[in-house]
């Protein structure tokens, strides 16, 4: 291991710079987010198993037309990789949940440590957004548990991403450094405003079908 990594930095910098409470929680937002999306994970693939072992069963998560697990199932963009989505979650979040408390115990990774696992919410990020829009304007349906996963995802995105760029792992243009401050500082904002677009689209999409479901 190198000197105290830039994470280490990070926590000791200023308290108004943003790195401090951003480097403090990340640890915790990833070892608790990442079991919360495993758990989801794992009870969307137990649901999914039972699905193929009957083909009658009514997943726990089917509650109407909808909100179920059971129609997002069957389409497609359940099995996106060749395999159902939840193992694909089951290992990024058995990951994510490794690395948060990896930290916890004191861990210092390298700068490639921290890249490798930028790509990782990277792609993580885009993929449940690409879920979302499948969801709402594509199947037609919600599921309770992706909807988990979705909540989970984001947050985990953003503070790695914030962690990243204060500590220059990732570096930030010069004339983007202001936006990058504004964001650090402002963070639980930017995440209230980003879930409530994604509550609205789910609201806009759903409501004239929900009333008639109703």
């Amino acid at each position: 291991m190198s000197a105290p990594s830039a994470a280490r930095r990070a926590v000791c910098a200023p308290p108004g710079s943003g790195v401090a409470v951003i480097s403090r929680a990340l640890p915790w937002l990833l070892t608790l987010g990442g079991a919360v999306g495993f758990a989801a994970s794992l009870a969307l693939l137990v649901e999914k198993l039972r699905v193929l072992a009957d083909p009658d069963h009514v997943p726990a998560c089917s509650v109407n037309p909808v909100l179920s697990c059971g129609t997002v199932m069957a389409v497609p963009q359940a099995e996106v990789f060749g395999v159902p989505n939840p193992v694909v979650g089951l290992a990024c979040f058995a990951v994510a949940t490794t690395v948060g408390a990896a930290l916890l115990a004191g861990a210092e990774p390298h700068r490639w440590f921290w890249l490798g696992l930028q790509a990782g919410v990277v792609f993580g990020a885009a993929f449940v957004h690409w879920l979302i829009f499948q969801s709402l304007y594509r199947i037609g349906a919600l599921c309770p548990y992706c909807m988990v996963v979705w909540a989970v995802t984001i947050p985990l995105f953003w503070y790695v991403t914030l962690h990243n760029t204060r500590s220059g792992h990732l570096p930030v243009p010069a004339g983007l450094r202001p936006v990058a401050e504004a964001l650090a500082r402002n963070h639980t904002v930017v995440l209230t405003v980003w879930g409530l677009v994604i509550v609205g689209a789910v609201g806009q999409a759903f409501w004239t079908h929900w009333t008639i479901v109703l």
